[in-house]
């Protein structure tokens, strides 16, 4: 009798188990509406290669070096750090000054939810995913400089030239750990290269079954 019981538990839970995963399948893989287009697929798989070779180039980078930051994405990024400092101002100096790069990594993160949830579309997210992972390698080098100083500031000098005009100086002078700046510059690297990869991941796996999808429609035509 315990036996039984325990067979149907499992079982249940088994259910269970694969009723979730499907749940998050559909959202992360939602089915197309309508036929998939062969030229907007096509047209996809060309942009996935772009975004794939231009992020493999982010992921060379050594932050030390502050290359990512004369990229044409830290120029993007930068128009949402400013906007950050602005939007996050009410709620204190703290917050105002880590709204810079609260904004740059909000953004992305909202591009992609609405491509996903209200547009339905995995692939376009994945690319919102990959603009998040860049966004978070781009803030690396500023978190790398929190004691050096050495970075120009928008407007022109150093943070040695502007006391107290470096963000993460005085976020980490406020957090107490202005001494791992290092640490975490490089734990933020990581961050956006693990994104990035998990980016690539998803954009693949939505186009192999944007692919499948294709050829069904195809098929059934």
């Amino acid at each position: 009798m315990l036996g039984s019981e325990r067979i149907r538990r499992d079982e249940s839970e088994d259910e269970s188990d694969r009723a979730g995963w499907t749940r998050v399948r559909t959202v992360l893989f939602p089915a197309p509406v309508g036929r998939v287009d062969p030229r907007v697929f096509y047209g996809r798989c060309a942009l996935y290669a772009l975004f794939l070779v231009w992020g493999l180039y982010f992921i060379a980078l050594d932050l030390r070096t502050n290359d990512i930051g004369h990229s044409f994405m830290h120029r993007v990024n930068l128009v949402f750090h400013e906007a950050g400092h602005v939007i996050f101002m009410p709620f204190g100096h703290f917050m105002m000054v880590l709204g810079g790069t609260l904004g740059q990594l909000l953004v992305p993160l909202i591009v992609g939810a609405a491509l996903l949830i209200k547009n339905r579309d995995a692939f376009g997210a994945s690319f919102a995913l990959w603009w998040l992972a860049q966004s978070v390698m781009d803030t690396a080098p500023y978190i790398n400089d929190a004691r050096d100083l050495q970075l120009m500031l928008l407007g022109g000098g150093t943070g040695q030239d502007r006391p107290g005009m470096h963000d993460w100086e005085n976020i980490l002078l406020d957090l107490n750990l202005i001494e791992h700046e290092r640490v975490l510059a490089a734990a933020a690297d990581r961050l956006g290269e693990l994104l990035m990869l998990i980016a690539f991941l998803w954009g693949g796996a939505a186009l192999h079954r944007q692919y499948a999808w294709m050829r069904k429609g195809a098929t059934d035509g």
